[in-house]
This record gives structure tokens, sequence and C-alpha cells, in this order.
């Protein structure tokens, strides 16, 4: 399936939720194909529908490129625990940025599989901080919004000044 284009910030798709899947089974299929083919090219862990610009529910996560990724149809945080963790976080719609993004460190998640199997998985660590970031995409929340104000005033003037960076090179 093709690597798709994806959405840089500040777009507005970006802050959109998505809809609960509407998809045939044949194109929820293909979508998260070309999900995992954008994930594999662009070196991320995670990857949502919407970081494409398509306003669906899918993600798929592969925290290391030697492990099978798994894609979470419809995932929604069904428990997170009062414990919390803070892990390095960033996105490729805003390369070049990262800051430590504090959330629950355990959570259980409930989603549909690519069979549309209803699953439950619990998750710690990077894994839950991962589900966590992607399924905060697919509600329309992008991951600066769980920073405070001042440091996410750093980073978005840290991106503008890579775009500028970028722009100046010639990228």
């Amino acid at each position: 399936m093709p690597v798709r284009p994806l959405v840089f910030h500040p777009d507005p798709r970006l802050n959109r939720p998505a809809g609960p899947m509407a998809l045939s089974p044949e194109a929820v299929r293909a979508l998260a194909e070309d999900v995992l083919d954008t994930l594999g090219a662009v070196g991320a862990m995670g990857l949502t529908a919407p970081h494409l610009g398509i306003p669906e529910r899918i993600v798929v996560i592969r925290l290391q490129p030697d492990e099978p990724a798994v894609t979470y149809v419809d995932p929604v945080v069904a428990w997170a625990s009062d414990e919390r963790a803070a892990h390095p976080e960033g996105s490729v719609s805003m390369p070049g940025v990262i800051e430590p993004v504090e959330r629950p460190a355990r959570v259980r998640v409930r989603y549909r599989d690519l069979d549309g199997v209803e699953r439950e998985e619990e998750a710690d660590g990077l894994r839950a901080a991962c589900l966590q970031h992607e399924i905060d995409q697919l509600d329309g929340v992008f991951w600066t919004e769980r920073l405070s104000r001042l440091r996410r005033d750093k980073a978005l003037k840290r991106f503008a000044k890579l775009k500028g960076q970028a722009a100046r090179n010639g990228a």
C-alpha cells in the first residue's frame, strides 16, 4: 500500500476528533496498511489516520522495528492508573521537538482488531504512554496540549524556528 503524506502542525485536522470507524472491513484493512507503511517510512513508534489527514479512529503501534505492529480500531482508554509517569514525546507532525509528558503510568485500552474482534489490552511504561498519545490524537488533542503553557510555548517557538531553518535551506 502507499506511503501517505503527513499532516503538519498547525493543520486544524490535527485538532479534530475522529469519529467512530464507519468504513467497510476491506477499507479498514487498506487504511491500516497505509498507516503501517507510513509509520515505517517515517520511523515512528505510533501513527494514526489523522496524522495522514484522515479522520478515522485507527492507530498502529510498533515500539521496536523488529517487533510486529499492532493495529487498534476505535481504541479508547477504559481505565487509567492514579500513578503517573513521564516519557519523552514528540510527533511526526511536529518533527524535531520532544518534551517529557506526564501521563497515567498504566492503562487498559478497549479496541477492535482488524478482524473486528473486541479486545482489551493492559499496558505500562512506553506502550502505555504511546497508546495514550495516539488515542489523544484521535480525540483531537495534540500532544503539546499536555504540556504546561510555558513548555508548550517554548516547544511551539522551537518548531517555528526549525520550520524557518528548513525553509531557508530549501527543504
